[in-house]
């Protein structure tokens, strides 16, 4: 995963980095499509059974009944989101890429690679969306060619919901986002006169981005920040 987003760095995003913002943004769709293509192509499009990792037997925890799997589910989440405020915080890698975010000439002129920093920034992202992605198939035992579309427009509304840029917001955004889905699935046909069932749950990310990119466009943590002449 890491050499592939590597190369889609270097083939389709690396000469935008000057255009429109528009233009990254219509890329990461295509590129998202063509690379949902090529795993239809070689997988198929029928679900793959993902192997078991641990046993099935459920966990009695505080009322509520939790599968092995999902445990590791949590500590794997919370290790990979340490790991990456550790990065990001105390690195002089993580110097790196908060400067070059800031401002990419800038950080030049004070010695910092950009290139190299963007390049690395894509492979610590492909990774974990690798780890995401082999918890997401052991948590629901199959896989298939467009797992990762649904997932990835919910990551996109907990980053906005908690502040683009800010990764204590993202994580913040993505636990408000799964309890909101997780209520919403438990109550939306009660609230709907049994019209709608709790497989309608992927709507509430939707309706949640709506709402804060109408009522707060910055997020719950972003800063709120105005463009000077």
């Amino acid at each position: 995963c890491m050499l592939v987003n590597i190369v889609i760095e270097r083939v389709a995003y690396r000469r935008l980095r000057n255009a429109p913002r528009l233009a990254p943004l219509i890329t990461a769709i295509g590129v998202s499509i063509l690379l949902q293509t090529f795993a239809m192509m070689i997988w198929g499009r029928n679900p793959l059974p993902f192997p078991q990792l641990l046993s099935s037997e459920p966990i009695m925890l505080g009322g509520a009944l939790i599968s092995q799997t999902q445990v590791l589910l949590l500590v794997l989440a919370a290790a990979s989101m340490g790991a990456l405020v550790l990065l990001v915080e105390k690195t002089k890698m993580g110097r790196a890429m908060r400067a070059t975010a800031e401002n990419p000439r800038v950080a030049g002129l004070m010695g910092v690679d950009s290139n190299r920093v963007i390049v690395a920034t894509f492979a610590i992202g492909a990774a974990l969306a690798a780890v995401a992605g082999v918890m997401w198939g052991a948590n629901y035992s199959s896989i298939q060619f467009a797992m990762g579309f649904v997932p990835g427009l919910k990551a996109f509304s907990a980053a906005v919901l908690g502040g683009i840029g800010n990764i204590y917001g993202a994580m913040i955004g993505g636990i408000v986002l799964g309890i909101i889905e997780s209520l919403g699935a438990g109550y939306i046909g009660d609230v709907t006169g049994g019209f709608l069932g709790s497989h309608y749950q992927d709507i509430f990310a939707f309706v949640v981005l709506i709402i804060v990119l109408t009522i707060r466009p910055s997020g719950i943590m972003g800063e709120r920040v105005a463009d000077r002449a």
